[in-house]
């Protein structure tokens, strides 16, 4: 049994030492990032948003895209309202955007709704009409500045740029906190850092920037989390991931537990099939490439698709169970305690996630500008509810893991305008022009 117990210790120390770049990239976060010099040209963006029944909210994204500080006749917005049953089409074109419609209930996906996009845009425009694309999602709101931070670093040379995810319902309950506090503790603990080494980082969903030559022959990521699988070709292509930490948007998250879970556990798949598919290609192109920091980015790509936590709990649980029988042998000699028995499982199945609550309140702190202002007290429960977070997603990479999962979408209710977290920027300024 205590063999058992030390077989699983050394694992886990094996695997933390796999991931200990992750500790580097947390303190050097806390200091540093890349910065970028004003661009020397404004290049011709267009701008991609798949959606589906986003009449709600997708107004504001639109309204936030005409309040930019970037030359308007330099964006043109694309919209593909994908099977929707609401107005999404109409609402997109009354604020200017460029509108497509999709009928195809067999192929549910966000990615196939682009690959529908991008091929109406090679038939109308041509996909080198632009030099580069930004990809949002309906319910995202963009800081006025943003094209022109994204240009700053595009135009330093970057082939793919991402940017600051920030969070337009942040104070709408733990849940969404959680997400809030994830979303910024990897901008801040992983993206900087980084972007400050000179290696790629991951794209995050949306808000992000490519250069047009990616879908010469169109948009073909079609999985279930289009963004990661994106993320790992581009890194066995050889083209580098560029993080611009001044380019701040935002988005919503979810308000049901339920919805949470559907959506982590569709993540978590995702993720899985991310690993399976690129986990070759990212191997060759570790070994055949002579620059270590090629290498590493391989190497750091193919870890963080890796679904460790199938790994961790696997071995943690079987400490438990180990840690369960040598309890029942024991207590037959009084050699042991009830306490001692409960603090054991405690520290195997939940004290890992216990150090998640520090790093909530350094995100807090670190952010503390960029979040909206709340009471201390919030702040507290926010910070001792985020382990429950990761919990949740080591359960539904484990649900994954045994279960067929389908692409649903998630129901976005925060009608919110860009001029109400942005105040700034005053009211009716939103409405200068059309793309």
């Amino acid at each position: 049994m205590e063999r058992i117990l030390w077989i699983c210790d050394l694992l886990l120390a094996v695997i933390g030492f796999l991931y200990i770049s992750r500790t580097v990239y947390l303190v050097v976060g806390l200091f540093t990032t890349k910065k970028y010099a004003p661009a020397r040209r404004q290049h011709r963006y267009a701008i991609v948003i798949a959606a589906r029944n986003e009449e709600k909210v997708i107004g504001h994204l639109l309204d936030s895209i005409a309040a930019q500080d970037y030359p308007a006749e330099l964006i043109t917005t694309f919209v593909v309202a994908d099977n929707c049953l609401d107005g999404t089409a109409q609402c997109a074109r009354e604020h200017g955007a460029i509108c497509y419609e999709r009928r195809d209930p067999t192929r549910r996906t966000k990615g196939y709704a682009l690959e529908f996009l991008f091929d109406c845009i090679r038939r109308d425009y041509g996909i080198e009409r632009f030099e580069g694309y930004f990809v949002f999602d309906a319910d995202n709101l963009l800081r006025y500045d943003f094209v022109s931070r994204m240009n700053d670093a595009f135009d330093s040379g970057a082939p793919i740029v991402t940017s600051y995810r920030n969070t337009k319902n942040f104070d709408s309950g733990w849940l969404c906190a959680g997400y809030a506090l994830h979303w910024l503790r990897t901008s801040r603990l992983e993206s900087c850092a980084r972007s400050a080494f000179g290696v790629s980082t991951r794209l995050q969903g949306t808000g992000y920037l490519f250069a047009s030559e990616l879908v010469r022959n169109g948009w073909h990521y079609t999985s279930l989390t289009e963004d990661r699988e994106f993320s790992s070709d581009a890194v066995v292509r050889g083209y580098p991931i560029l993080y611009q930490h001044e380019a701040q948007f935002y988005d919503e998250q979810p308000t049901s537990l339920r919805i949470a879970l559907r959506q982590r556990i569709r993540w978590a798949k995702g993720n899985l099939w991310a690993f399976t598919h690129f986990n070759r290609g990212l191997w060759r192109r570790m070994l055949s490439v002579r620059s270590w920091k090629e290498k590493y980015v391989s190497y750091d790509m193919m870890m963080t698709n890796f679904p460790v936590s199938l790994f961790t709990v696997f071995l943690k649980f079987c400490k438990a169970a180990v840690t369960v029988a040598l309890f029942i042998a024991a207590a037959k000699y009084d050699a042991i305690s009830y306490a001692t028995f409960g603090t054991a499982l405690f520290q195997i199945l939940i004290f890992e996630h216990l150090g998640t609550i520090p790093m909530a309140w350094l995100v807090f702190f670190t952010e503390r500008k960029r979040t909206p202002p709340m009471r201390w007290y919030k702040k507290l429960w926010y910070s001792l509810m985020f382990p429950i977070f990761g919990m949740i997603g080591d359960l539904a990479t484990w649900i994954a893991a045994f279960r067929r999962v389908t692409w649903e979408p998630i129901p976005h209710h925060a009608s919110i305008a860009i001029h109400e977290i942005e105040h700034h920027i005053p009211h009716g300024q939103c409405r200068q022009g059309k793309r």
